[in-house]
């Protein structure tokens, strides 16, 4: 359903297929692990109590061992999913799933986004999580349209006509979501966990509710009833392909021409000079303040926009570089493994477009960003910092612990 672009073969280059592999291995190893993880340390700690007390806890309203059996049960639902992806990855890739030499390349932080990922399908893909997402995707959508019919110059005003980016793509309901309504669109996503994820629930699904997830079940705190962290949720919420085809009268364009995905660093792909003025709109959605350096993403998107196109953006300022290892970090790192986990964190200054991986970095207040904006050819059009509207992120709604952001929103027009 979605064409997938490839600027460069990712086995063909042993960084990126070093990566790739323990991407894949870490949805591999997604059902082992997270049973011994989640369920098996437990039982030990838990047999490991006084006998009486193991009886007590053993009984009704407790009857602990008859969780840890449901939440194994959990991550076996959940493993299905996981090993769905690793075949949709294995497939769109051409990785022979019997060669040993990508098994047993996953790190923690790997297995980490693994887990991420998965959870992240019931804010994307679950009919639960359209609340959550429908917060931050709505007033996007909405302005797009505004915008966009003002600057469509097709005669039939068919919306196919212009052309949306969607930088940090993710697992790609906001692309799906604007091809659905009509307007051609190409997402843009780094983390091979997410591309592979995307690629299979946009290709690999053949039905509405094709798996069944526990998104809270391998977390045991702060849970107001056990039931809350056994809930199970239907993923993709829609038969995907049946829905484009419901909505085919928004375009002229089928919506298989019309919808695709690139693979890599966002401002290496989209400084380039075939990118220039490509894009009548960009739409970035808790996206922005992924980068180190933020004037690296503007730069890219006034690139790649068309003159007077539009960017629209909401979200946070969660500076992610903000927590990055310091310096003294790194060194002990080194020291310990013989090399630095993450290629972000180890910049050659000498090296240039390395996008993400350029040196330096800096956090920027909302003002201070919408003013950087500013300075480097937007007009802002509308700014709304939200500071009454609540967003969640990946939440669960029923939890004891909940964090919500007052995500900014505005629009800039390149002029």
């Amino acid at each position: 359903m979605a064409a997938q672009r490839e600027e460069i073969d990712p086995l063909s280059d042993p960084e990126e297929r070093r990566v790739l592999h323990a991407a894949l291995d870490s949805f591999r190893q997604y059902r082992q692990a997270a049973h011994y993880n989640i369920t098996h340390v437990r039982r030990q700690a838990f047999y490991s109590l006084p006998a009486a007390h193991v009886d007590i806890l053993s009984e009704p309203p407790f009857s602990l061992p008859q969780t840890f059996r449901d939440v194994d049960d959990a991550i076996d639902s959940n493993a299905e999913i996981a090993e769905a992806i690793l075949e949709a990855g294995l497939t769109m890739y051409g990785i022979d799933p019997h060669d040993k030499s990508w098994q047993g390349t996953a790190t923690p932080r790997d297995m980490d986004k693994a887990r991420s990922t998965i959870r992240q399908l019931y804010r994307d893909w679950s009919d639960e999580g359209r609340q959550e997402l429908s917060k931050v995707f709505e007033p996007i959508k909405t302005t797009l349209h505004g915008f966009l019919s003002d600057f469509n110059t097709s005669p039939s005003k068919d919306r196919s006509a212009s052309r949306v980016l969607v930088p940090g793509a993710g697992l790609g309901r906001l692309v799906f979501d604007l091809v659905a309504e009509g307007y051609t669109v190409e997402g843009n996503e780094i983390s091979y966990h997410q591309l592979i994820a995307s690629y299979y629930i946009l290709n690999g699904t053949g039905k509405a509710e094709q798996h069944t997830l526990y998104p809270w079940a391998l977390n045991f705190s702060n849970h107001l009833r056990r039931e809350n962290q056994l809930r199970a949720v239907g993923i993709p919420d829609i038969h995907l392909a049946e829905f484009l085809e419901s909505t085919s009268s928004a375009s002229e364009l089928h919506y298989s021409e019309r919808m695709s995905m690139s693979a890599g660093d966002f401002c290496v792909l989209y400084r380039q000079p075939e990118t220039r003025e490509s894009f009548s709109a960009v739409a970035t959605c808790f996206f922005i303040d992924t980068a180190p350096n933020v004037i690296n993403y503007i730069e890219t998107i006034k690139n790649c926009l068309r003159p007077g196109g539009i960017w629209v953006n909401g979200g946070p300022l969660l500076w992610h570089f903000e927590s990055s290892p310091t310096p003294a970090e790194k060194q002990a790192a080194k020291h310990n493994s013989g090399s630095v986990a993450e290629a972000a964190d180890t910049v050659d200054p000498s090296a240039s477009n390395q996008g993400i991986g350029d040196p330096g970095s800096f956090e920027l207040s909302n003002d201070e960003m919408v003013a950087l904006v500013q300075r480097f050819g937007f007009e802002i059009l509308r700014h709304e910092e939200r500071s009454d509207k609540t967003a969640g992120y990946i939440l669960d709604d029923r939890s004891m612990l909940t964090n919500y952001y007052r995500p900014s929103f505005w629009v800039a027009r390149k002029l």
